[in-house]
């Protein structure tokens, strides 16, 4: 492996070996507390133009698998772990994470402090800049000072056109906002008949499909730079079919009822989050994935109820229009990685466009 060298805008240099693409990267630098799903993360949109450090210390002991990317193409900028292990240790041939990252041209580094590097994010309280580079002089540092992160990622990960993922069940559209996967997969689970479109469909062009529900897809990115008129179609479309948005999807529905959201001191990243039910003093463990939280004090009671709180640092998890049928969730209810206590969430989606359906 040759040297590469994670260099951050305040000028701290990290040394550690290359692996993957040897292209130059820029980023924000993040940490995913995951003790597995590598690959789930790695391919997840939400992660768009951001280095992942993963703070579980082995990573790439299993290979990639077929069946489990949450998107075709990753958009993730660069990945960042302590010790790489590059070969899969099962039967079936399969790609290890240096050829993958190789295949995708994304670059990543090994033999690093992770932890250091975790700590230092933490410390900063928000990601910092950085870049992957293979000599660490004035002009990779001049690079990564002249390098501006484009705030539309929105409109880069999300599909161009519309397409179908068919089922003989619920009819229900998905707008794609940087879709998981797994979204999908639940729903193909529960039979739906799913049409995928652009960020941007009009609320018009949603309910021409005649759908018995909408999902507002998960994503990557500040919500405030989303086009407003995506706010106007979520106000729209909440007040005739039922609506389940998650993560970006749910922080687009607060802002479209009012609510304010706010970046976090800490971003969540990882599979380990307790999550508290407040109807029923639940407690479960989340995938998270998000840098933005809705700010509680914002919330009108008169139309939203807050449904699940974070039991770290009590930040919005969930919420539910008191009106229409319509709520949301931070949490990644597929999992895809992680515990699937919260799937569960998309039968009541289902039970929620059947209710509907018989009051028709």
């Amino acid at each position: 492996m040759a040297a590469r060298y994670l260099i951050f805008e305040d000028g701290t240099i990290f040394e550690g070996d290359g692996f993957g693409s040897p292209a130059v990267t820029f980023g924000e630098v993040v940490f995913n507390t995951s003790m597995t799903g590598y690959q789930e993360i790695i391919t997840n949109q939400i992660y768009d133009n951001q280095i992942v450090t993963f703070t579980q210390p082995n990573i790439g002991g299993y290979g990639i698998q077929r069946n489990i990317y949450e998107s075709i193409v990753p958009t993730i900028k660069g990945v960042i772990v302590r010790s790489l292990s590059n070969v899969a240790t099962d039967n079936i041939r399969r790609l290890t994470l240096d050829q993958y990252l190789k295949q995708m041209n994304i670059p990543g580094i090994t033999n690093i402090d992770t932890r250091a590097i975790t700590h230092k994010l933490r410390d900063a309280g928000k990601p910092l800049k950085g870049s992957i580079v293979p000599v660490p002089d004035d002009h990779a540092f001049d690079q990564l000072h002249a390098t501006v992160l484009t705030n539309q990622q929105v409109a880069q990960v999300s599909t161009p056109k519309p397409y179908p993922n068919p089922g003989v069940g619920m009819s229900v559209v998905v707008v794609d906002f940087g879709l998981k996967n797994g979204i999908l997969r639940e729903l193909s689970r529960r039979k739906c008949n799913v049409t995928v479109l652009p960020y941007n469909a009009t609320a018009d062009e949603i309910l021409r499909l005649d759908p018995d529900g909408v999902v507002l897809s998960s994503g990557p990115g500040d919500p405030h730079y989303v086009k407003s008129a995506v706010l106007e179609m979520i106000r729209k479309v909440q007040e005739q079919v039922p609506l389940f948005g998650v993560g970006l999807g749910h922080e687009l529905f607060a802002l479209a009822n009012g609510a304010q959201v706010i970046p976090l001191g800490v971003e969540h990243h990882g599979m380990n989050h307790p999550i508290k039910e407040i109807i029923t003093d639940h407690i479960v463990y989340a995938n998270q994935s998000e840098g933005y939280t809705v700010d509680w004090s914002t919330v009108d009671r008169s139309k939203l109820l807050v449904t699940y709180t974070d039991m770290i640092d009590s930040s919005v998890q969930g919420l539910r229009h008191r009106q229409f049928p319509a709520f949301s969730v931070q949490f990644f209810p597929d999992g895809a990685p992680g515990p699937d206590e919260t799937d569960g969430l998309f039968d009541e989606f289902i039970d929620t466009m059947k209710r509907k359906e018989e009051r028709r």
